[in-house]
Order: C-alpha cells, then sequence, then structure tokens
C-alpha cells in the first residue's frame, strides 16, 4: 500500500511559496534524489501549473536543473482538479469522486505519492487520506503568503528532525 506523503519549503512563521525558497546546491540534490525514490506525485490544479515549469528544458537552466527536470518528467503525476480540460505528459487527470480516486491509488501502489499543495493536502487530511507531513523549515520570517496548513487539523506527532542541508531542517510528522 503506497503512503501519501505531504511536504513542502516553509518559512518559520508558516507559510509556503516556492518563489520565496531558493534552494542550495545541496537541498536541491536533496529534492532531485526525493523526487527519483517517488512511486509518484499528487497535485491540486495551482502547484501542477506551477510544477509545469519541469516539463521542458530550459536553456537557462544549468546540470543540476536539467537533472531535477528528468526526474520530475519519468514520475508518474495525478492531478486533482475540476476545472482542468487535459494535463500534460506523465499525468491523470482526477475530476470525479477524489476519495476513491486517492484510496484506490493508494490499495494499488506501492512506496510513496507525494502531495504538493496546502489546499490539496488540507482536502485529504479531512478525509484521513494523509499518512506523513514533512515540513522542510527555512530560517527565513515571510509574514504573509499561503499558510503550510489550509485549516485546522487533527494533532500531529513528531517521528523525526534531520538537518538536510545547510540551515533547512525537516520536521516529519504522523498524525497522532
Amino acid at each position: 500500500m503506497a503512503k501519501l506523503v505531504y511536504g513542502l519549503n516553509q518559512s518559520l512563521d508558516g507559510y509556503v511559496g516556492h518563489q520565496e525558497f531558493r534552494p542550495s546546491p545541496a537541498l536541491f540534490r536533496h529534492f532531485t534524489e526525493h523526487v527519483r525514490g517517488l512511486t509518484g506525485m499528487l497535485y491540486g490544479r495551482r502547484m501542477y501549473e506551477v510544477m509545469r515549469y519541469w516539463d521542458e528544458n530550459h536553456p537557462d537552466d544549468d546540470a543540476k536543473e536539467h537533472d531535477y527536470a528528468a526526474a520530475w518528467r519519468s514520475r508518474p503525476k495525478w492531478v486533482v482538479s475540476r476545472s482542468l480540460k487535459s494535463v500534460g505528459p506523465n499525468a491523470t487527470l482526477v475530476e470525479d469522486d477524489i476519495e476513491a480516486a486517492i484510496r484506490g491509488l493508494k490499495a494499488k501502489l506501492g512506496g510513496e505519492i507525494e502531495v504538493a499543495g496546502p489546499d490539496l493536502a488540507g482536502s485529504l487530511t479531512n478525509l484521513g487520506l494523509i499518512d506523513e507531513y514533512r515540513l522542510y523549515l527555512h530560517p527565513i520570517v515571510l509574514g504573509r503568503g499561503k499558510p503550510f496548513f489550509s485549516g485546522p487539523r487533527p494533532p500531529l506527532r513528531l517521528v523525526t528532525s534531520d538537518l538536510i542541508a545547510d540551515s533547512v531542517i525537516r520536521l516529519t510528522y504522523v498524525p497522532a
């Protein structure tokens, strides 16, 4: 059975935002290796549209960015959206009965499926489908933005903390 893991970069004051976090080379390598090990990725519409950047190589990208793009393109993606009519390569649109679709993925697959996006993670949390939360805590304060958690949730239990790269700490929690 696959495990659903919600993980994103987060500021000290609890906000996410891909534009605000420029990964160091070591952190970029960590995320590339992480993606290579995934069974797949589950996105909401907005996060998927951001991540579609990696569907292509860009002339200004360096070798580490090409490596990440290749890893990202190689993984299957499921996109939860009622407004999109189609999705890109190696992606499947999930439009109806999201709970049944995601429970089916968890039952059918093994390994880890990454959940990206606070709103989608909040919906899946409410359905009891998230197995693990990974907060990549950066030592910055944004003072604004989208919170990591989109609403209240039941208590969590810390299972591990790791220094990932430079001053980024990964906190891993499971439902208590």
